[in-house]
């Protein structure tokens, strides 16, 4: 990675944590780095916290660098890639709009080296992220590792088919906010029974952090992992059932579903 030069095009807030972690893990030198935004201020704060190359022109951006990332609203795509298109030729392109399928963007732009689609999670922001990448066929081994590089500095990495994209986005792409309601939840809950609002958050915030680390680090089920918590005819079980009378594993499904159908909508 640190042998390549890198444009997004787009400086929100995912482009944001990827130049964070490529330059706080010595991935890729800030001056190897670009980032296009059409508001000023937004450009300013890019190259006064990372040190990188700003502007407003995307066909200048694309045009010195090797990997090119399509950091941009599903919505502002086809304008993006109609300026941008013909600069396209022979590079590296990652995109990670929600929805937006690789055989879409290959039908707007001029012949790519490759195309990679991708769905980061916002994590990212504090390096805790997970991307899922669809490989295409005509992907070389350096091409590959260029992009785990790039995704690999702002958490962890799966590779899955394309088709399965949709179902990543309304799961992991999507999934922080249903978390986030899950912490807002427990830390009502906790008030509700009398705790201090600053140490109901904390209690957690810190508890969802450390279930997540024990799925992760031992493993095991998750199933398993309650059955550990719940001892017979005690408080976690009688919780549990209010949670179940509650819906609550439809209700996250059904999320999950919503979402899912929502980012095939976007692509079509």
């Amino acid at each position: 990675m640190r042998n390549k030069s890198i444009a997004f095009l787009g400086g929100g807030q995912m482009a944001e944590a990827l130049i964070g972690g490529l330059v706080a893990s010595q991935a890729a030198h800030p001056e190897a780095i670009c980032a296009t935004d059409p508001m000023a201020a937004r450009r300013d704060l890019l190259k006064s916290r990372f040190g990188i190359r700003v502007g407003e022109e995307n066909v200048a951006a694309v045009r010195e660098a090797d990997l090119i990332v399509l950091a941009i609203k599903p919505q502002a795509m086809p304008a993006v890639l109609s300026d941008v298109g013909p600069a396209l030729s022979g590079k590296l392109v990652v995109s990670i709009a929600a929805g937006v399928t690789v055989a879409w963007i290959r039908e707007r732009v001029a012949q790519p080296r490759a195309l990679v689609r991708a769905m980061p999670n916002t994590p990212a922001l504090v390096r805790e992220g997970v991307t899922a990448l669809a490989y295409q066929p005509d992907l070389s081994a350096d091409d590959v590792r260029a992009v785990r590089s790039l995704f690999e500095a702002v958490g962890s990495v799966v590779a899955v088919e394309e088709r399965l994209m949709d179902a990543v986005t309304g799961l992991s792409g999507s999934g922080p906010a249903y978390v986030f309601v899950a912490i807002e939840a427990l830390a009502d809950g906790g008030v509700k029974m009398g705790l201090p609002r600053a140490t109901a958050q904390l209690l957690a915030a810190q508890t969802v952090l450390g279930a997540a680390r024990m799925v992760l680090e031992r493993g095991e089920h998750p199933a398993l992992l309650k059955d550990q918590v719940a001892s017979p005819g005690g408080t976690t079980i009688a919780g549990l059932h209010q949670l179940e009378v509650g819906g609550m594993r439809g209700c996250v499904m059904a999320a999950v579903e919503a979402a899912t159908k929502r980012s095939q909508e976007l692509g079509r």
